[in-house]
């Protein structure tokens, strides 16, 4: 199996940048919905394992109230960032660990966080995308 080349690990690390980047509502930031949705492959599937029963989400299903949220004032002053991350290239497939960190003001209150994002990619005809995503975040009483 040949690994990933320079040019891969620098074409996943610049799909991440953005999917993080896609978010922020920060200093007057529009979140970039049509941008995100582009770094996934059509039948992407997403997975929130925050609580004990995972929610799996499509790409638009996903998208959509995130997007929602932060452009209705509901969630302010918004933006994730990947603090360390690792990632594994195998010839068409690749997968990085990330872990990362969040701020902003939902509904008011200050909201800090942190958390691991599982990310999955495949090579496509048109480059690398996204075909699975899982998350935790971190809660105050675990881990």
């Amino acid at each position: 199996m040949i690994e990933g080349t320079a040019q891969d690990r620098a074409t996943i690390d610049d799909l991440v940048r953005r999917f993080f980047a896609a978010f922020t509502n920060e200093h007057g930031a529009a979140p970039d919905a049509a941008g995100l949705a582009d770094l996934f492959i059509p039948a992407a599937v997403i997975v929130k394992a925050v609580a004990d029963e995972p929610q799996v989400y499509s790409v638009r299903g996903f998208i959509d109230p995130r997007v929602e949220i932060l452009t209705d004032g509901t969630l302010m002053h918004f933006r994730e960032e990947e603090t360390a991350a690792r990632t594994d290239i195998l010839g068409n497939v690749a997968q990085r660990v990330s872990q990362y960190r969040k701020f902003g003001v939902m509904s008011g209150e200050r909201v800090d966080g942190k958390g691991v994002k599982v990310f999955q990619f495949v090579r496509t005809a048109a480059g690398w995308r996204l075909s699975a995503l899982a998350w935790d975040d971190e809660q105050d009483n675990d881990r």
